[in-house]
């Protein structure tokens, strides 16, 4: 992928296989995997449930334009976990943020959507936007070939800001708000206490569809921030480990947004209407799913993968106090990301103007050269159901060295700069 070129060091690794939390790479050296495909593999690697799934259905056929009975398990699964009773499939989350959007247009007769400065939900044309200090929506740096000036058609504000959001909602043009319930993709920004709530009345009062995207959120939880913080979305989209790496996403509504929808849509039309595709919804991808679901990404799973997170976030935080620096840590159930700055962001400005690309490269390439792999472009962690503790302790190690580098408490051959010297730490 071309965003590869913006990876620490000179070049990718090269991955040659994957097991649990753990892969390898064709030079033959072992990494902790922390990144997980930036959530893709957050079930781990080749989780056997899945791989024994879908061995089984490509056996059988992978594609039908048909469904099968993994389909109504797994609609059943999601509206127990995230409490939507309605549910549709597509193929990335990408796809399902797009058909959200245009249903929610459809039925309000709105054309606006509304989105968080500094979000992120996919490659979504609507989304690429920037709230500039004077106020101005001005399309985010690096968006490709948009087809028009995105404030044609979104308006930003800042999350956590109520009046701004209460002021852009209140003229009555917005078809939807597409929000994370926690930002996650300019670094985990949680929102203020009371801010879900608001937004859901002010969204509410001014006819207002609310889309929420659990694509990352999901690590709070089986169901989601939605489940553990009881939101009321009207729709809601998942995507990307849902189906332990198989392209795979859905889509749930409200059952007031299901009966709109019964209305408004004709039988005649349903396969002209820019929603859904031929392989949405395909055999393979609804087996992956039933497998994650029902034997990988369970509630017992999260239990430990949250306890890993929380033991991940101690050990850094031991490390940033122990030698006083102004960084912080941040969590949100197995996710944990650590920031250079002494307070946490509220909204997506403040995160921005947190990052420092050069200290992000040195600690993920020291990392790297120590057998651990994190997040690209900031400084995120991802428990899988096999990582264990001493994954855990050994990144605690690994980060505690890189701080010492830093700060020149330590020399680079002392500090076991290659993988073969790794073992030494």
């Amino acid at each position: 992928m071309h965003w590869m070129v913006r990876s620490a060091g000179s070049f990718p690794l090269y991955v040659d296989s994957g097991k649990g939390a753990h892969f390898s790479s064709i030079d033959g050296h072992s990494y902790i995997d922390f990144c997980l495909g930036d959530t893709g593999a957050m079930a781990g690697h080749a989780p056997e449930a899945c791989v024994q799934a879908v061995a089984a259905r490509a056996a059988g056929g992978v594609t039908f334009m048909l469904p099968t009975a993994d389909a109504a398990w797994v609609g059943r699964e999601l509206t127990r976990r995230f409490g939507l009773p309605y549910w549709q499939f597509a193929l990335t989350a990408t796809d399902a943020n797009r058909f959200a959007i245009r249903l929610a247009r459809h039925l309000t007769g709105r054309q606006k959507l509304l989105v968080f400065n500094y979000c992120y939900h996919g490659s979504v044309d609507e989304t690429f936007i920037t709230l500039q200090p004077d106020g101005r929506a001005t399309p985010r740096a690096g968006n490709i070939g948009p087809p028009v000036h995105p404030a044609v058609t979104t308006k930003v504000v800042e999350f956590n800001d109520v009046a701004a959001l209460d002021a852009a909602l209140s003229e009555g043009d917005v078809a939807a708000v597409l929000a994370e319930p926690v930002m996650t993709n300019i670094g985990i920004i949680h929102p203020l206490p009371g801010f879900h709530e608001q937004l859901r009345e002010i969204t509410r009062r001014t006819g207002t569809l609310l889309i929420i995207d659990e694509t990352h959120t999901i690590s709070a939880g089986p169901g989601g921030c939605t489940q553990l913080e009881g939101l009321q979305p009207d729709m809601l989209v998942v995507g990307k480990p849902i189906a332990g790496g198989v392209p795979a996403a859905a889509y749930g509504f409200s059952a007031a947004v299901a009966q709109q929808l019964q209305g408004r849509i004709q039988d005649d039309e349903s396969d002209t209407g820019g929603i859904g595709g031929t392989l949405a919804g395909n055999a393979l991808s609804l087996a992956a799913m039933r497998a994650t679901l029902e034997h990988v990404l369970t509630d017992d799973a999260f239990r430990h993968m949250i306890e890993l997170g929380e033991r991940f976030e101690e050990g850094v935080s031991a490390v940033i106090r122990q030698h006083n620096l102004p960084w912080i840590v941040k969590r949100l159930g197995c996710r944990v990301e650590y920031w250079f700055r002494p307070t946490a962001p509220t909204n997506g400005a403040q995160a921005a103007a947190a990052i420092d690309v050069e200290l992000d490269r040195f600690m993920h390439l020291a990392a790297l050269n120590r057998g651990i792999l994190m997040t690209p472009f900031h400084n995120m962690a991802l428990m899988c159901p096999a990582t264990s503790a001493a994954d855990v302790d050994a990144h605690t190690h690994v980060f505690r060295v890189c701080v010492e580098l830093l700060l020149g408490l330590r020399e680079p051959a002392e500090a076991g700069s290659s993988m073969a010297a790794r073992s030494k730490l």
